[in-house]
């Protein structure tokens, strides 16, 4: 069983690169729709108990809060893929001016100061880097160089 966790910046594409990716197969985890971290843990435990593949689409900008999905899954028995999504803040503001509903651009500063890049040792089997190009989603393996 797959658990997919999101990093990157708001405004990076981790929803759209979910909805184009994992939406036929995985439940979305997600604090913008679920609003409040109890029903996040509701769903969360949810989909540990029913072994439901899922994506945890939020930020999760540093170790701190990946630990506690990754450990989860692992205990679980689920296979951890991390996504890293290109966190350009220059760029990320500019599609967020472009959204419906933007976010304020502190928020997308705020986050970008916490933004750890992950590594393998926190416990994941793989990791991805995603990259937003005019012509749609790239992603590539992992490099601790990025």
């Amino acid at each position: 069983m797959d658990a997919i966790v999101f990093v990157g910046l708001q405004a990076s594409g981790k929803s759209s690169f979910y909805k184009e990716q994992f939406f036929s197969t995985h439940v979305r985890i997600s604090l913008d729709l679920l609003r409040t971290r109890n029903r996040e843990q509701k769903l969360l435990t949810a989909c540990l108990e029913t072994q439901q593949p899922f994506v945890i689409d939020n930020t999760n900008p540093s170790r701190e809060e990946r630990v506690k999905y990754i450990s989860a899954a692992k205990e679980a028995e689920y296979s951890v893929v991390g996504y890293y999504f290109s966190s350009k803040v220059d760029e990320c503001l500019v599609r967020n001016q472009k959204r419906i509903e933007s976010i304020p651009e502190v928020g997308i500063l705020s986050t970008a100061k916490k933004l750890e890049l992950p590594r393998m040792d926190e416990g994941f089997d793989k990791l991805n880097y995603v990259r937003l190009t005019e012509f749609g989603f790239v992603v590539e393996e992992w490099n601790d160089e990025i």
